[in-house]
């Protein structure tokens, strides 16, 4: 049951409920951490619902090849199956992703839950979902790199859906401060926590030296001059030596 569904199955759902607190008006909120490989995982499931849909569920392989594919990803990965089935192990048990019920095929297939579980709608699904896959943006990027999950009319309805996302308890994004030389603030997830790299300042420019004396020119030039003194002379020379005979 993926994004599409929109009812409940009463069962798993009272049971993510009870397992997943804090609980609060909008849906149950996760108060755990993902690792970087869930949070790709969870990311590549969400993206292809929405975008490939009549492809999803996924199968392990198909999961793995969105996890590394390298458009709309950084970091890109190199994910092995054994890595992403080990992720979505670790998501079930976090009632985030599941094996798909009903699948009318033999090759068994995966969905995620993020919708149930957190209660989004389609905007914040969207923006999580480019900030899972793609790290921390501007208001720009985002926009920009969501519209093919989510059309955003005007910036205003961007940092709206946006603000909803922080103000959650514990929140899922955060504005990260403007690093020097940039014009623009840029967005994170927090469902991994938050990291050292988002804030961190850019390499100081190695300091200045003094150039080091380098004699090369100087020598080659007393050369030059001292050859054509030499050259110069046995000028002279010849110019001696012709006049015997003249």
């Amino acid at each position: 049951m993926g994004l599409r569904g929109a009812e409940l199955a009463p069962n798993w759902v009272s049971e993510a409920n009870s397992a997943l607190q804090p609980h609060s008006r909008e849906g149950v909120t996760v108060d755990l951490l993902l690792s970087d490989v869930e949070v790709r995982v969870l990311g590549a499931l969400i993206e292809k619902e929405i975008t490939t849909p009549d492809y999803y569920p996924l199968s392990l392989n198909a999961l793995t090849n969105a996890c590394n594919q390298k458009s709309n990803r950084n970091p890109v990965m190199a994910l092995d199956e054994g890595t992403v089935r080990a992720a979505l192990d670790s998501l079930d048990r976090k009632w985030l992703a599941a094996r798909a019920s009903g699948a009318d095929s033999r090759v068994t297939k995966f969905e995620h839950r993020a919708q149930e579980v957190f209660n989004f709608d389609r905007r914040q699904t969207a923006i999580l979902c480019e900030l899972m896959l793609r790290g921390p943006q501007t208001l720009g990027e985002l926009r920009a790199h969501a519209e093919r999950m989510y059309r955003f009319d005007d910036m205003s309805a961007l940092e709206s859906t946006l603000q909803k996302l922080i103000d959650r308890q514990p929140p899922l994004a955060k504005k990260l401060p403007r690093l020097p030389g940039t014009k623009e603030p840029r967005y994170a997830q927090l469902l991994a926590g938050e990291k050292t790299e988002w804030t961190a300042l850019p390499d100081e420019p190695e300091a200045l030296t003094a150039p080091v004396y380098d004699d090369r020119i100087p020598r080659l030039e007393a050369e030059l001059a001292e050859v054509k003194q030499q050259l110069a002379n046995l000028q002279q020379q010849f110019t001696d030596f012709k006049k015997q005979f003249e």
